[in-house]
């Protein structure tokens, strides 16, 4: 990631993701692993140093809208469904390529930027004025730059449908996610369990 501040380094951040057909997805980074299993409703969080597991429950995911019912005649036939993306998004079709070997298709989403209510302008105080003085010309402020759109372009495997590459480019600066060493294999069943030498570790709940 790059910083949008002239002259601040780049942060490089390296982490493995490892998904399985059941739907298990295991993310490491660091000295830590979160294992999720949507089947469950939970997810595991692997401490490696101190060799603890900690189960959480997954947020629920939000009821899926109504399905609409029949037409009748005289009502109208259609219900409007929100949108998926933000207001005012365009997106542009980037055609196939090759990225680390996989074949990849391209999509770039341009996402206006976000208006920020403007502030009231203060009230003018008026200038003592000194008689048989001109006025002194007002001097021209320059045009102050708006805000940048965030534009994102994502290349995902047409086999596995797993984004390789993405580039975010924004007010904030610039972000690429590269994904390396990518395999279509079926991982090993013990990514997604818990180590037998691991202790289980009880979350602490909030004080009342």
């Amino acid at each position: 990631m790059q910083p949008a501040q002239p002259g601040a380094p780049a942060q490089q951040i390296g982490y493995k993701v490892a998904r399985a057909s059941d739907g298990k997805m295991r993310i490491d980074y660091g000295a830590t692993s979160v294992i999720t299993d949507p089947a469950s409703g939970k997810a595991i969080l692997l401490d490696h140093i101190k060799k603890e597991a900690r189960t959480i429950p997954l947020p629920q995911a939000p009821a899926p809208p109504a399905m609409p019912q029949a037409a009748i005649p005289g009502m109208p036939g259609s219900v409007p469904q929100p949108p998926s993306l933000p207001p005012g998004t365009t997106v542009k079709d980037l055609g196939k390529r090759l990225v680390e070997g996989h074949e990849v298709e391209g999509k770039q989403f341009t996402m206006p930027p976000l208006g920020m209510p403007a502030m009231p302008a203060p009230p003018a105080v008026p200038k003592p004025q000194i008689p048989g003085m001109p006025q002194a010309p007002a001097v021209p402020q320059p045009p102050k730059p708006g805000p940048m759109p965030t534009v994102t372009e994502a290349w995902t495997s047409t086999q596995l449908q797993l984004p390789v590459l993405t580039r975010t480019t924004g007010s904030f600066g610039k972000q690429v996610c590269h994904c390396k060493n990518l395999s279509g294999m079926e991982p090993p069943a013990s990514l997604f369990q818990v180590p037998p030498d691991y202790k289980s570790a009880i979350p602490k709940l909030p004080k009342p």
